[in-house]
C-alpha cells in the first residue's frame, strides 16, 4: 500500500488541528458539546385539559326527598369521575333552575344530560329552549336515560330490595307493573314499553305491564286489576321514577305489597349519566348547540 505524500499528511494534520481548535473558546477552555435535543411535547391547551361540565337536568319536585336523592346521585357521579365538573339544574319547582345554572357557565362548554327516562316534551322542547336562551354557553344535549340496559339493572335491583326473589317457584302467578309518570308524546310511551320488555327479559319472562300516573293509560290500579284477572296475584310495582315525588307516592300506594323505591342514587344510574355524557361528547364536535335526543 503506497505511503501518503508529505503534502497529504500535512493536509490531514491541519484539518484535525482545525477541528480540535474549534472546540476551544478564546480563553482556552473547552467548549461544551452541543447535542440535539428532541422537541418538547406540546402542552395541552386549557380547553383540552378541562372536559365540558356535566349538567344534570332534573324535573324538580315539591317532595323534599327528591332534591336530597338527586344530590346523592350527583355525588355518586363525582366519585366515579373525579375532577369532572358536575352541576344540577331543574326544569321547575326546585333550585337551582336550569337557566340559573347555565348563567353561571358563561363562556364554558357543557353537556346537558336529562335526568328523564324517555323522550317527551321536556326533552324535546324545554331543554333545547333553555340551551338556545344561553348562547354564551357551548352546549350539547344528551339523550334521555331510557331505554337502556343500565336502567333495567337499576329497576331489577330495586325490585330485589322490595322482596322480589328470582329463585321463587311461584313465577306463574307473578307479574310486575312498571309505574311511570306518563306523557302524551307517543315517543315517550314507546320508550316506556321498550323498557318494560327489557325488564321482562331480565326477570326471566315474567310479564311486565307499563302503567302511568297521568296523561296515558292504563293507570297503575287498572293494570293491577287486569293482571289479577289473568291469575297474576303476586304482583310487584316497579317504580320507574328518578326520585320520590307525587307520582311515585301514588303508584306505591296502589301496590298490593311493598312497591320498589324510585331509581334514585342506584349505582347503575350514576354510570348511565356518565355514559350519556360520554356518548354526547363522542358524537359531534362542540361548534354550536347540538342535540342528541334519539334514544340509544
Amino acid at each position: 500500500m503506497p505511503l501518503d505524500s508529505t503534502a497529504q499528511l500535512l493536509t490531514r494534520v491541519t484539518a484535525q488541528l482545525s477541528n480540535q481548535l474549534g472546540l476551544l473558546s478564546r480563553n482556552g477552555t473547552r467548549r461544551p458539546m452541543h447535542r440535539t435535543r428532541p422537541p418538547a411535547a406540546p402542552r395541552p391547551s386549557t380547553a383540552e385539559a378541562t372536559p365540558p361540565t356535566l349538567l344534570v337536568v332534573a324535573h324538580g319536585s315539591r317532595d323534599p326527598q327528591a332534591l336530597r336523592t338527586v344530590l346523592a346521585l350527583l355525588d355518586r357521579v363525582r366519585d366515579l369521575r373525579p375532577g369532572l365538573d358536575v352541576r344540577l339544574g331543574h326544569i321547575e319547582l326546585n333550585q337551582p333552575l336550569l337557566p340559573d345554572t347555565l348563567d353561571g357557565l358563561r363562556g364554558a362548554d357543557a353537556v346537558l344530560v336529562p335526568l328523564l327516562l324517555g323522550r317527551g316534551h321536556h326533552v324535546k322542547h324545554d331543554l333545547p329552549a333553555a340551551a338556545a336562551a344561553a348562547p354564551s354557553v357551548r352546549t350539547r344535549i344528551a339523550a334521555p336515560l331510557g331505554p337502556h340496559p343500565l336502567l333495567v339493572e337499576a329497576l331489577y335491583g330495586r325490585l330485589v330490595e322490595a322482596g322480589w326473589d328470582p329463585a321463587d317457584e311461584g313465577r306463574r302467578r307473578a307479574a310486575v307493573v312498571l309505574a311511570a309518570a306518563g306523557s302524551r308524546d307517543p315517543d315517550s310511551a314507546q320508550d316506556t314499553r321498550r323498557t318494560a320488555r327489557m325488564l321482562a327479559e331480565r326477570l326471566g319472562g315474567v310479564p311486565v305491564v307499563p302503567a302511568y300516573a297521568s296523561a296515558a293509560a292504563p293507570t297503575v290500579p287498572a293494570a293491577l286489576r287486569a293482571l289479577a284477572a289473568r291469575g297474576r296475584h303476586r304482583t310487584f310495582v316497579a317504580s320507574y321514577f328518578t326520585a320520590p315525588g307525587r307520582f311515585a307516592s301514588a303508584a306505591a300506594s296502589a301496590a298490593p305489597r311493598t312497591a320498589a323505591v324510585p331509581l334514585g342514587a342506584h349505582p347503575a344510574m350514576a354510570r348511565l349519566l356518565l355514559h350519556r355524557y360520554d356518548q354526547a361528547l363522542s358524537a359531534i364536535a362542540p361548534s354550536e348547540t347540538v342535540s342528541l335526543l334519539a334514544s340509544a
